[in-house]
């Protein structure tokens, strides 16, 4: 049977730095970007060799900001690929040129390693084999033929049970036992690829999270080869299967005996199946079970370039932050702070609807409450914290002030919109610092300041978006005069609805923008 590694998933924290290291270092090519099967608005990319060929592939889910993973039993660790081995000298002295970390080269199973550690701190291995056959490398300029990753080599599997993992592996996979150095049993495929269990007994659990190796995907010939899997895992008692239908390949999912996530994947029919080979990569695919339309999910996906394409460089600032840019931009910058629960993306769909030619800078909130993001805390339902308030109003200050200088934004055309618990914040902003913000979009907001100051408001105009059948409606109303005493000029624009944004709020908060 076809045996091997069919690709290898993890997390990333930063997309930008994840292609330039992927493909701008080690010269793979991007053979895919997608929206997540399982979150559309999670990005999630793939790389691999000039052919998008199974077992030369490793895929990225991008958590933009995410907490980091724990490496641990019951995960992958490493990532080896697989090189000519006279190419240890070329890759040693490009890691000097890139300032990329690395180590050796050393001998493992009698072949010369290089241990290279990339943006998220994932240690990639730089094998020197003649194993594995070579697939198509990917032209990249530095690089020769000769030099090039030719496919992926092996994964390291930490298990506290490394005897059953073992085994799961021979049965279900392919694989079988080739030698063991210490605390770590290779497994050899058909393919020649590796997968080697290193006993990890007494350690740490593994944890999700960025720089985490979400799990290893081996090898089948075809669905049909699949689905006989999953009726041999069943009929051991294993129900814990998931089987999904990628577009690209056919998958079971499955956790073997120590802990670790497994995928089986077909070979087929392959990342051509919807782009020619020649383009593949250039475009996003987003899961049809979504039912999404490409206007409201792509603003929500962070935006990259690939080596030689511009980027985004985005700058260390008081908020954690995600900036989406228009095709053609007309200088003008909408920020959009989000609601509780939400996140820096979440009303970035909504500010490229109704503010097409803008740029969109989405701010995560800092504090949290129950897990989840907020711009302030709350001590009960109706009662909010004025400390938090007015110490967090000063640094979003800070952090407007700085964004204008480290993105050369246009300080006159810089406007605002938020939601929810975002529009109370920006509402206390506007009353505590007046000034800075000019033109606010306030959807379904509540005064939270109490005895806020009686500031002169005259130059900010501000319109109030609310629901017809939100219960804060006269709570609202309240804020308007607020506002208005100190000289806002404030238009409150009731539309039909609750606490929820609709098509309304748009078309409503289009007048505005425009």
């Amino acid at each position: 049977m076809t045996s091997g590694l069919h690709h290898i998933t993890a997390i990333t924290r930063k997309i930008q730095a994840n292609v330039d290291f992927y493909c701008g270092f080690l010269g793979l090519r991007l053979v895919k970007r997608t929206g997540g099967f399982e979150d559309a608005a999670q990005l999630h990319l793939f790389y691999g060799d000039a052919e998008a060929s199974p077992g030369s592939l490793v895929t990225f889910l991008a958590w933009e900001d995410g907490s980091p993973g724990r490496v641990g039993h019951g995960a992958a660790s490493e990532i080896a690929f697989a090189i000519h081995p006279e190419a240890i000298g070329f890759w040693l002295t490009r890691a000097l040129q890139f300032g990329v970390s690395a180590s050796g080269p050393a001998t493992e199973f009698g072949e010369p390693v290089l241990r290279l550690t990339d943006p998220d701190g994932i240690i990639v291995k730089l094998v020197g084999t003649t194993a594995v056959e070579p697939g198509a490398a990917w032209p990249v300029r530095g690089i020769e033929e000769a030099d090039a990753i030719t496919r992926l080599r092996a994964a390291t599997l930490l298990s506290e049970k490394p005897a059953e993992s073992l085994d799961f592996l021979a049965r279900h996979a392919g694989f079988s036992v080739a030698g063991t150095e210490g605390t770590i049993t290779r497994l050899i495929s058909t393919s020649g690829q590796a997968i080697d269990v290193r006993d990890a007994t007494g350690f740490w659990p593994a944890a999700p999270g960025t720089g985490a190796i979400d799990h290893i995907a081996l090898r089948m010939p075809d669905r049909a080869a699949v689905e006989a899997q999953a009726a041999a895992l069943r009929s051991r008692g294993d129900d814990m299967i998931n089987m999904h239908d990628r577009k690209y390949f056919y998958s079971l999912y499955v956790r073997e005996p120590a802990g670790g996530l497994i995928e089986l994947a077909s070979d087929g029919p392959g990342f051509a199946v919807d782009e020619p080979l020649e383009t593949l990569g250039s475009r996003l695919f987003i899961p049809e079970h979504f039912h999404l339309r490409p206007e409201d999910i792509v603003p929500m996906l962070p935006q990259f370039g690939l080596p030689g394409e511009p980027r985004i460089i985005y700058r260390d600032l008081p908020f954690v932050h995600r900036i989406h840019e228009p095709d053609a931009p007309d200088g003008s910058t909408l920020v959009l702070l989000h609601g509780t629960g939400g996140n820096e993306a979440s009303l970035l769909p909504f500010g490229r609807k109704i503010a097409p030619s803008s740029t969109l800078i989405g701010p995560r909130g800092r504090s949290t409450e129950e897990g989840v993001a907020r711009f302030f805390r709350r001590f009960g339902a109706r009662e909010y914290d004025q400390r938090d308030i007015r110490s967090e109003a000063e640094a979003f200050i800070a952090f407007i002030q700085q964004a204008e200088e480290a993105y050369g934004l246009d300080k006159e055309r810089v406007s605002f919109a938020g939601y929810s618990n975002g529009a109370n914040f920006l509402a206390a902003v506007i009353m505590l610092h007046p000034g800075l913000v000019r033109e606010a979009l306030l959807l379904r907001p509540v005064p939270v300041l109490v005895d806020p100051p009686d500031n002169d408001l005259a130059c900010t105009r501000i319109r109030i978006l609310a629901g017809a059948d939100d219960p804060a409606g006269e709570e609202t109303s309240v804020l308007a005069e607020q506002l208005r005493r100190r000289g806002a000029s404030v238009d409150l624009v009731t539309v039909a609805g609750d606490h929820t944004l609709s098509e309304a709020d748009v078309i409503a908060a289009k007048t505005w923008a425009g």
